[in-house]
């Protein structure tokens, strides 16, 4: 392939700088505020029950925006959509920083997550209508900036706090995001021709709350809490009616399920949920071993853990082009096949295996999972009509971001089970190891299915 036939527009590459702003400030957004959560709590004398709301009602307003996102698309425009959101984002930020009350503060995350949520979403739409085939590499340059901001959340908002009230971890987004939507104002192309299409009003007041209601039972499962069971049959109920509505009426659909009938699609999103059930699975299990079960102070914890960031951090600018040149089919299951083999050792580490070899183990972990989303994403964009972009970029965000709670909840309750029926700790954690282990090889498995080099989607 010659060099002019791989070589990128240049005004690619500054629509996905002003794409990455937005998620960028999101990510950064997330991190820092969890740092201040017991701040906050001190701050307006509120136990850790009602406090780790700030955090879930983000969680649960996102459920509730993304299946909004592909009829928002055709409606409205990515472009448009994206300025609203980012501007929300940034007016929404201001009014967390101002709340009065803790309960005020949540509400006003509810909000913030609405807006934070579309902004992935959208910047995947961009790329996938202006990067074309290169996508794979444009998004794992610009998802960089985003990681690093994931990363040095926790220390910025640390150092917020350590001069500054709690609030300047939402205010420092205001100077910061009106710059942002001015260049992105400025970059962005205008939306091609849009297609309203009615909003599937019956089809939203079902998928909407079964998604918030799968992911609060989730979440309340992993604490043990009793109204869990109640909450995911319901959820069930509402996911298993809105499935049905819309394989009956495709056309009219919030979500065109028609698409999972595609092999490359349906393969692509089964590897985004298994990568994130791998990803903040392990993002759980990792410090509960080391800080409970090895007794490892906090601070060598957290050392120990980096270089799972960094591994990540280390694949995202080479793996587009590796996509682009072999598949991905070899890069994405390769890269569940590192991200395996890295969380082997775990397995067999017990209380005695050298702190040095697991954090060796993190480093090859963290470059397996960073392998495996962003080829499997770009395949399965590459593998519907132009028209139903919108449609897809919709229904990857949902497996993507239900993999996660799926994964550490999943795993939070086999740890809770084998440590009641174990005397031995140790044994314990090396079953749950071995499910972490077990949905690595999944998502190889899954990966198989995707497109490899020369192949069509």
């Amino acid at each position: 392939m010659s060099e002019t036939a791989t070589r990128i527009d240049r005004r690619v590459w500054t629509i996905a700088a002003a794409c990455m702003l937005g998620p960028l400030m999101s990510g950064l957004d997330a991190t820092m505020v969890n740092v201040s959560l017991d701040t906050i709590g001190r701050a307006f004398q509120a136990p850790l029950g009602l406090i780790q709301w700030v955090t879930s009602a983000y969680l649960l307003a996102l459920a509730l925006a993304l299946p909004l996102s592909g009829w928002l698309v055709d409606r409205i425009g990515a472009r448009r959509i994206f300025l609203a959101c980012f501007g929300a984002f940034v007016v929404c930020s201001m009014l967390c920083g101002s709340a009065s009350s803790v309960r005020l503060l949540i509400a006003c995350r509810v909000l913030q997550g609405i807006a934070g949520g579309l902004l992935a979403p959208m910047m995947q739409m961009m790329m996938a209508r202006h990067a074309g085939k290169h996508m794979a590499r444009v998004i794992g340059i610009a998802a960089m900036p985003v990681m690093v901001g994931q990363m040095l959340g926790p220390s910025l908002g640390g150092l917020i706090l350590s001069y500054l009230s709690w609030r300047w971890t939402f205010f420092v987004n205001v100077p910061v995001g009106l710059l942002a939507i001015a260049f992105a104002w400025t970059v962005l192309p205008r939306d091609e021709t849009v297609t309203p299409r009615r909003l599937d009003v019956a089809g939203f007041a079902m998928i909407s709350p079964g998604l918030a209601l799968l992911l609060f039972g989730l979440v309340s499962a992993a604490h043990g809490d009793d109204g869990a069971s109640i909450a995911l049959c319901i959820s069930a109920v509402l996911l298993g009616a809105f499935a049905f509505r819309a394989l009956k009426w495709p056309s009219s659909a919030l979500i065109d399920l028609r698409l999972f009938a595609g092999k490359t699609f349906r393969a692509a999103a089964a590897t985004q949920f298994l990568s994130n059930a791998i990803n903040f699975g392990g993002q759980l299990l990792m410090p509960l071993y080391f800080l409970k079960l090895r007794g490892t102070p906090p601070g060598l914890a957290g050392l120990l853990l980096a270089p799972m960031a960094l591994g990540v951090f280390f694949a995202l600018p080479i793996m587009g082009r590796l996509s682009e040149r072999y598949g991905a089919r070899a890069i994405s299951g390769g890269g569940a096949a590192i991200a395996l083999v890295g969380t082997l050792p775990f397995v067999f580490a017990g209380t005695e295996m050298p702190l040095p070899i697991l954090a060796i183990a993190l480093l090859v972990r963290g470059f397996g999972v960073g392998s495996i989303t962003l080829p499997s994403a770009a395949a399965a964009y590459a593998s519907v009509p132009r028209e139903s972009l919108g449609h897809a970029t919709t229904a990857i965000n949902i497996c993507q971001r239900f993999g996660g709670p799926v994964g550490t909840t999943g795993l939070a309750l086999v740890l809770q089970f084998a440590l009641a029926n174990t005397a031995v700790p140790a044994a314990a954690y090396t079953w749950t190891f071995c499910v972490l282990a077990g949905l690595a090889a999944a998502a190889i498995l899954a990966a198989s299915q995707l497109p490899g080099a020369g192949s069509r989607a």
